[in-house]
């Protein structure tokens, strides 16, 4: 008997932890959208020519892009 109940509790137990980890989880649609959520065009600095997100880099006053401020200065921009 003692091993039934012991059984129980760990099922209820197990199925707490599951229903707590979707809830948390959440449906893909109420969500908001992160950095992660698809691939992101990249682009190269023009000085150094490391890669980095288009969104991270520093347009330059001729239309090229830089990976920080530092770069874009050297450059003329």
């Amino acid at each position: 008997m003692k091993y039934l109940l012991l059984i129980v509790v760990l099922v209820i137990a197990y199925m707490m932890w599951r229903n707590a980890r979707i809830e948390r989880k959440g449906p893909p649609s109420a969500r908001p959208p992160g950095p992660a959520d698809g691939p992101q065009e990249m682009v190269a600095c023009a000085a150094c020519g490391v890669h980095l997100p288009r969104t991270d880099a520093l347009p330059g006053p001729d239309g090229r892009l830089y990976c920080c401020q530092d770069h874009r200065q050297r450059a003329g921009g």
